[in-house]
């Protein structure tokens, strides 16, 4: 028997096969992450070889996620391609106003539209899904300008439907931890390099690498201010553990370690901005 649950995600599955089988072609903005891998399993099951997903490469993409993105990409079989962006050229990005995350999102998306057009690709696609449009994201207006479709949301699909749905379809990312840019752990305005990036990203792999499964490395000048899961919290302090972290973060270049006692907070530094902008 069929629970009602399970029947009401099969009915937005359906509904999102039948918006992505209207796009023709499409280009799948592909992070690696559980939203947009879903978006590129269904686009390359319903279009096949007229679906490609592409992940922009850059200064505020972990290298670990990177890799990441090709296994899963590959272990769906879906045509997969890597291109370079460089939102750090532009100085309304490095100098990270508010909604710095537009400029970040104007670079990607203009260069996936500009790259349909020249192949004749119908549109551009990402994986934003309704539960997305509660936190601030001034990358919607980016995606609005460049005519980005957005099938989970549009079918009517929250986190929990994708990670279901993901589940179900056997991707092996689907309960992997929300991802972020690494810009995103940087206070508004503080100015953003590609030096400051990398410190951040080492940070975050001493901390992954103490069997943590999901972490954030908010940076506050000489301050390492970690944030992990309230679960993580005992594992993060406990003797040998603690140390090895300590050693890491400080290697990254970091002064001072420091553990959130708050836990992880997605978007902790947006608190003070939500509301201000356009998103």
């Amino acid at each position: 028997m069929i629970t009602e649950d399970a029947s009401t995600l099969d009915l937005k599955e359906a509904r999102l096969r039948a918006i992505v089988r209207s796009f023709g072609t499409c280009i799948v903005a592909y992070s690696g992450g559980v939203d947009s891998a879903l978006v590129l399993k269904i686009a390359t099951d319903e279009l096949g070889s007229r679906a490609l997903g592409i992940t922009a490469h850059s200064a505020s993409l972990s290298g670990d996620e990177a890799e990441s993105a090709r296994r899963c990409a590959e272990a769906m079989g879906a045509r997969y391609e890597v291109i370079a962006t460089d939102e750090l050229a532009d100085d309304n990005y490095r100098s990270n106003p508010a909604n710095r995350c537009y400029y970040c999102k104007t670079e990607l998306y203009g260069t996936l539209s500009a790259l349909a057009r020249e192949r004749a690709i119908a549109c551009v696609a990402d994986g934003f899904n309704l539960d997305d449009a509660g936190d601030y994201r001034p990358g919607r207006k980016a995606a609005r300008e460049h005519g980005v479709r957005s099938p989970l949301a549009e079918a009517g699909l929250a986190k929990d439907d994708v990670r279901a749905l993901a589940k179900k379809l056997g991707l092996g990312v689907w309960e992997k931890p929300a991802l972020a840019c690494l810009s995103s752990r940087v206070p508004y305005g503080t100015p953003i390099t590609a030096a400051l990036l990398e410190q951040i990203d080492r940070a975050e792999r001493a901390v992954l690498a103490q069997g943590i499964s999901e972490c954030r490395v908010r940076h506050h000048g000489d301050i390492a201010r970690i944030e992990v899961p309230i679960h993580a919290l005992e594992r993060a302090i406990a003797p040998g553990v603690r140390d090895a972290i300590i050693a890491g973060v400080k290697a990254a270049g970091y002064r001072f370690v420091t553990i959130d006692l708050a836990g992880y907070v997605s978007g902790s530094l947006n608190f003070s901005v939500k509301g201000a902008f356009d998103g």
